[in-house]
């Protein structure tokens, strides 16, 4: 592809840029680190376009666009709800739809969501003539090669990240042309649960481990616990700084792994400019669609891998919701069932559910004997092995309910013990 001199003269103001977007479209939304908040925000100020429909993934920034008065002129689709979504979805505003983050790029690549425009953020294109989707490859990928029209911020401070990232600079339809740092999510200091949490965890985490975590205290106080580890690899959906601190200290080489050996897989980052100075330009993070980070079969081809995953509630007998608070959804499916079975089916695997053994200021157990009502299960009692907390870490494979029930009482909050223990014999559990 050839050189494109002065590109940022072809640049337009946000308003401009989106005038493309009409009535009765769908569009896709680049999502997490990678939202085009520029763009998104000069759309809220259309006024002349009704039910144009925005299939995203968890977006971050300001979301003018599912505002209460914006009802018939935009509709929000998550495939994953973010913080900034959850109040309209509840309040009906706007839809949540429960779905493996393996299966998202097959709704825009098969027809099934047919788009008709992707709104994205780019890195500014090279001397061949290519933008880099960044931070966010996920389900960006698929909607882009699948999109008739693709709409970008081009930001000055998007990294340039290796893989299956490169966007035409000729294929765009429009662009705007920014230069404003990424939101980003510093890593939380630690509790003493949390610690805990972490450090039982750790002890599960043998060399040669190929690690997959998310983003949070839980993942972070893990990675923090395994510098004097060897040889570790990395296949995961995400991440973000605390992984930066174990590639630096070398306990991370890849160079074990059957998948993309030596190098760090990823569908998306997200954390502080850190993490975005380290993906920049780096040959040694391949980021790769989600269809394929989070293939169960890609996946159960490395060694020992750890999938380290949280949860909102678990039962007695091993049911584990990690989407909702009783009927609110809160987040999403993701990527939890993806890794958990992937997990299994790696030789030495260990899909690990971690999480505090209460909420609410230790009003409530997360441990209970049935899931609040209206919850949603995202990883099924047959599909759970490790469940850690701050009182212990057990395996639930191979258990019974009875065994099950008497486990996750062992691991539960003292406070909570005996009315789990009481319910389990009057047979609440099964």
């Amino acid at each position: 592809m050839r050189k494109i001199p002065d590109w940022y003269t072809r640049s337009l103001t946000p308003d401009e840029a989106v005038r493309g977007i009409s009535s009765g479209m769908q569009v896709f939304v680049h999502g997490g680190a990678a939202t085009p908040t520029t763009l998104l925000d000069a759309l809220a100020r259309r006024t002349d376009v009704e039910n144009v429909t925005l299939y995203h993934l968890h977006t971050e920034g300001t979301a003018a666009w599912i505002a209460p008065g914006m009802q018939g002129r935009f509709r929000s689709v998550s495939l994953f709800t973010g913080a900034s979504m959850r109040e309209a979805v509840n309040d009906g505003r706007a839809d949540y739809v429960p779905i493996f983050l393996s299966d998202v790029p097959s709704l825009f690549s098969s027809g099934r969501v047919k788009l008709d425009a992707a709104i994205v953020q780019l890195s500014p294109p090279d001397r061949h003539g290519y933008c880099s989707l960044g931070t966010s490859i996920d389900a960006a990928r698929a909607a882009v090669d699948n999109a008739p029209m693709i709409i970008a911020e081009i930001n000055e401070r998007m990294p340039r990240t290796h893989g299956d990232t490169s966007v035409p600079f000729d294929q765009l339809e429009a662009f705007t042309h920014t230069d404003r740092p990424l939101p980003e999510h510093p890593p939380e200091p630690e509790t003493a649960v949390i610690a805990r949490i972490g450090e039982l965890v750790a002890a599960l985490v043998e060399d040669g481990s190929t690690l997959q975590m998310g983003i949070g205290a839980i993942p972070d106080a893990v990675l923090a616990r395994l510098h004097d580890r060897h040889d570790l690899g990395v296949h995961t959906e995400m991440f973000s700084d605390r992984l930066v601190d174990l590639v630096e200290a070398g306990a991370v080489n890849n160079r074990l792994k059957a998948i993309f050996p030596g190098r760090i897989v990823t569908s998306f980052v997200i954390g502080s400019r850190r993490v975005f100075d380290f993906v920049d330009d780096n040959s040694e993070v391949e980021f790769i669609s989600a269809d394929m980070t989070n293939d169960t079969g890609r996946i159960g081809r490395n060694p020992k891998v750890v999938a380290i995953n949280s949860a909102i509630q678990l039962d007695l007998t091993g049911q584990v919701c990690a989407d909702s608070i009783g009927s609110r959804i809160y987040s999403g499916i993701g990527g939890q069932m993806d890794f958990i079975r992937g997990a299994a089916r790696s030789a030495g695997g260990k899909p690990i559910i971690a999480l505090p053994s209460t909420a609410s200021g230790g009003r409530f157990s997360r441990i209970a004997s049935v899931l609040s009502p209206g919850s949603g299960v995202v990883t099924t009692r047959g599909h759970v092995h490790w469940v850690v907390t701050e009182y212990g870490a057990v395996n639930l494979h191979a258990k019974s309910l009875r065994e099950r029930a008497a486990l996750l009482t062992s691991i539960a909050h003292p406070d909570f013990r005996a009315e789990l223990a009481r319910d389990a014999r009057k047979g609440i559990v099964g």
